[in-house]
């Protein structure tokens, strides 16, 4: 399952961090901290949410 999990996460990331940098940008926060930041936070969060996916798919 590891190995599912690592696979969707490279999408789930990129996915979460991109909607994050839209999210900012979409406020007009135009910086570098506060788009580096929802791109972190997304790669973060996609970590837990690519472990549910991945025990999902192998129930």
């Amino acid at each position: 399952m590891l190995r599912l999990t690592a696979i969707l996460y490279c999408f789930v990331a990129a996915t979460m961090a991109g909607a994050g940098v839209i999210a900012v940008l979409s406020a007009g926060l135009t910086a570098a901290m506060p788009i580096l930041i929802a791109a972190g936070a997304g790669a973060l969060l996609a970590l837990p949410v690519s472990w549910l996916l991945a025990a999902r798919i192998s129930a």
